[in-house]
């Protein structure tokens, strides 16, 4: 579940548990299902931002290294290295 999944989970739960007036018959409570709802969207957004990796950064999980190519006078190449550091 990502963040939109979440937004919409809160939005559609608060429109259950807040606006909207009518009786089931006892079947099922709106209000409670709303609540649910509202709870799953923000524990969804929780966690979603929790798993994000950008949480360190763009270059958390990277390492760039300039190399000389052809002397200390000649151009650079940059190389980067994906994987733990």
């Amino acid at each position: 579940m990502g963040l939109g999944v979440g937004i919409f989970l809160i939005a559609l739960g608060a429109i259950l548990a807040f606006a909207i007036n009518v009786s089931t018959g006892g079947v099922v409570d709106l209000h409670t299902v709303g609540w649910i709802l509202i709870v799953v969207g923000v524990l969804g957004i929780a966690l979603s931002m929790v798993f994000w990796s950008s949480w360190g950064g763009p270059g958390y999980f990277t390492r760039r290294r300039i190399t000389q190519v052809g002397g200390p006078a000649g151009p650079t190449q940059d190389t980067i290295d994906e994987g733990r550091i």
